[in-house]
């Protein structure tokens, strides 16, 4: 294929010049060697043409990594995994809550704290060596969606009425966290540094954002494997298994859904695999 221009549509309906190396980059997170890597971008630029939406390249880019291994897919698939922990947000913020726990960090989910003006429902309180934050997780279920500077807005209003309470106490907290699985603006990011919120998204901050860290842990979501069902997935979220950690340590949650010994020993191979555990 002659090396031209391709015009992309983003999922935000925009336009833009397809970048190969941006491709090779996400394939490479997956944990593909080079020469699967190579592989699949000579198949996906001999089918690119004006106006493909990313969403089919992913899709095509997705099924050669399966094809190829499977626990590829599952790392390539991360991003699109984390929505899937939708439609409610509960799901989100029970992940976002295990992620601090195996950071060793002391954790609760929904909490009522007590406000000078106010009561609160605290998504997260997490407690270790002398950090006390208090955590608001905004899930979204559309890549289209961003928190703007009202969220942390609004956010930190609680977080100040809170503190206004417990000041001078052993539960005041002394960090305020907003988590959100989509981006935050320019604003939102400039606000929240401004009054002291900690900001935490997909790719921010810079190599500490929610995606380096799971990478880094080891800590998948369960929707994220390739070889369960979404029927199979909503069935494990709605008893609280957010992890595929978690899984390794109650598979018996895979003979409750009737799972051969064949498919069960394929599903925790994978993401014994994925959580780097042997």
């Amino acid at each position: 294929m002659k090396d031209k221009s391709f015009k992309i549509i983003k999922s935000s309906g925009e336009k833009a010049d397809f970048s190969l190396s941006k491709l090779r980059r996400s394939l490479f997170s997956s944990g593909a060697d080079e020469l699967t890597v190579d592989n699949i971008l000579n198949v996906v630029r001999d089918e690119l043409y004006q106006g493909i939406s990313t969403k089919e390249i992913y899709n095509r880019a997705f099924a050669l990594l399966k094809k190829s291994k499977s626990i590829y897919a599952s790392k390539y698939k991360l991003k699109k995994a984390i929505y899937e922990l939708g439609p409610t947000g509960f799901p989100f913020e029970k992940f976002v809550g295990a992620l601090m726990t195996y950071s060793g960090y002391s954790v609760k989910i929904g909490e009522v704290l007590q406000g000078k003006c106010v009561s609160h429902e605290v998504d997260i309180v997490a407690i270790k060596n002398g950090e006390h934050i208090v955590a608001e997780c905004k899930f979204h279920s559309a890549k289209t969606n961003t928190c703007n500077v009202k969220v942390p807005l609004y956010i930190n209003s609680r977080y100040q009425d809170i503190i206004a309470e417990k000041k001078n106490t052993k539960e005041c907290p002394n960090e305020g966290w907003v988590v959100t699985n989509t981006r935050f603006t320019l604003d939102a990011i400039t606000f929240g540094s401004c009054v002291g919120l900690y900001l935490l998204s997909w790719d921010y901050p810079k190599d500490n954002g929610l995606k380096d860290r799971i990478d880094r842990l080891g800590l998948y979501p369960v929707t994220v494997s390739t070889l369960i069902t979404n029927r199979e997935k909503q069935f494990l979220l709605s008893r609280d298994v957010v992890l595929c950690r978690q899984l390794l340590n109650d598979s018996f949650y895979l003979d409750h859904l009737g799972i051969s010994e064949t498919r069960k020993t394929k599903i925790l191979s994978e993401i014994s695999m994925l959580c780097n555990t042997h």
